[in-house]
């Protein structure tokens, strides 16, 4: 990161930052993407069965990753404030809490994925299938969330290229590993929809340690010795974390698990309708890491202007992912009108889960206009480390106000499946509104500061 002065540099300096993170985040997800193409291409039951799993599964990974998020907005106003002696410390600091998270979701995760799944009304293949799908899933839990600590220090930086190396050395070994073990290659067994989890557990593993050698070997990186002259952990430097992080996390947490409700809703429907639902919602997630790419530069880039105290120049930022995520929203939709039929093939050649994920498609078209103005402008909040009334919104909006009208339109209309799709675009315009009104209140406050 460098300081600015002209609209011009802000924009150089913010797209050199944004498109290694939009890359890194658009190949982190097609490992997702991946799991659940390559699954459905072994059969429908394997298909709906990974949809299960990941709609248990995103909402805790999103949410806690949220919480490990947070180092983010810390690390950019120590590098804005020129205080580098302190960042080694920090890092450690969250590597510690990461481990600590990733040892509680896997405790939980013994005692409630069971009751979870029978609770559910599910076929038999579709329960195994998720069940095992999770299990295998979660031995890679702990380099997963030290890995996501490790590359909030790297984007704070203003280092985003090298977590996009790392992604895309990742991305063709996790598809070849997809390739092994859902489909029965190489000696190894067809495990189905089962060993997209055994791959995506193998991937975590190998970026953690490609992460840790790295930061390990490589300039600036090393300089900070973040592996040397380790501290011990302490619940006073946690807490300053988690201060920021579990509103962020539980915000997140809001946003993904609305549609992780949806599909368990719709586990009431057929085994075809979860699995269009969830080839639908996979495509558009997809595009939505567009939006969140812009959000998470922006909370680099925000937070180290407030860091040196540069109100007006963290405002300009502002601005400009706002002005781009409008732009963004008008080309994803023009994505999912045109190219509706070619999406919905990539998942399944069944001809009804195929008409079904169309329809589908056709409505994710709106939600993610809206997901698209919204995600900038709460990267923004973050780097201003406002991140409370984000939580409240992101609660109000999309579980007082989403799922239950969606609940309404699905049970009482002729909408159906599609009617919980329609409550997702009242819940995500509501919230993309209010975060813009809370935005332009801080930045009406820091003008007093100038």
């Amino acid at each position: 990161m460098y300081e600015t002065s002209t609209i011009k540099e802000k924009l150089k300096l913010f797209t050199i930052i944004l498109i290694p993170i939009l890359v890194t985040q658009v190949s982190m997800y097609l490992m997702n993407f991946f799991d659940t193409v390559m699954s459905g291409q072994a059969g429908a039951v394997d298909l709906a069965g990974v949809a299960i799993g990941s709609s248990l599964w995103v909402p805790i990974f999103t949410g806690i990753n949220g919480i490990l998020l947070a180092i983010t907005p810390i690390i950019a106003h120590l590098v804005g404030a020129k205080a580098d002696h302190e960042i080694a410390r920090k890092v450690q600091q969250g590597v510690y809490l990461a481990t600590v998270l990733a040892i509680l979701v896997v405790v939980a995760g013994a005692f409630l994925l069971n009751p979870i799944l029978n609770a559910m009304d599910l076929e038999t293949g579709v329960r195994h299938t998720a069940k095992y799908y999770i299990i295998w899933l979660v031995t890679g839990i702990v380099p997963l969330f030290i890995f996501n600590t490790l590359r909030c220090f790297i984007d704070a930086l203003g280092q985003t290229k090298i977590s996009m190396m790392i992604i895309l050395i990742s991305l063709p070994i996790n598809i070849f590993f997809n390739y092994m073990f859902i489909f029965g290659k190489f000696g190894v067994p067809a495990f189905g929809g089962i060993g997209a989890g055994i791959a995506t557990a193998l991937t975590y593993w190998l970026v953690c340690f490609i992460a840790f050698g790295i930061l390990s070997k490589l300039s600036p990186f090393k300089n900070y010795h973040l592996f040397s002259g380790w501290v011990k952990p302490s619940l006073a430097e946690w807490w300053e974390q988690l201060k920021i992080g579990i509103p962020i996390g539980f915000s997140i947490f809001f946003e993904t698990s609305i549609f992780s409700a949806v599909t368990l809703f719709m586990s009431v429907y057929s085994t075809y309708t979860i699995a269009a639902h969830q080839a639908a919602i996979n495509f558009a997630s997809l595009l939505y890491m567009i939006p969140l790419s812009v959000g998470m530069a922006l909370t680099i880039a925000v937070g180290y202007e407030l860091g040196g105290k540069r109100f007006g120049e963290a405002r300009t930022y502002g601005y400009i992912g706002i002005s781009g995520g409008l732009f963004i929203a008008l080309f994803a939709g023009l994505v999912l009108y045109v190219f509706n039929d070619m999406v919905a093939n990539l998942y399944t050649d069944n001809a009804e889960v195929v008409e079904l994920t169309k329809h589908f498609i056709y409505y994710a078209i709106f939600f993610q206009l809206a997901d698209a103005f919204g995600a900038p402008i709460q990267g923004a909040l973050r780097g201003y480390k406002d991140v409370n009334i984000t939580l409240i919104t992101s609660f109000v909006s999309y579980w007082v106000i989403g799922l239950p009208s969606g609940w309404l339109l699905a049970n009482y209309t002729p909408l159906e499946p599609f009617g919980y799709w329609v409550g997702i675009i009242i819940g995500l315009s509501c919230g993309a509104v209010a975060l813009l009104w809370r935005l332009l209140h801080l930045q009406k406050k820091q003008r007093a500061y100038e």
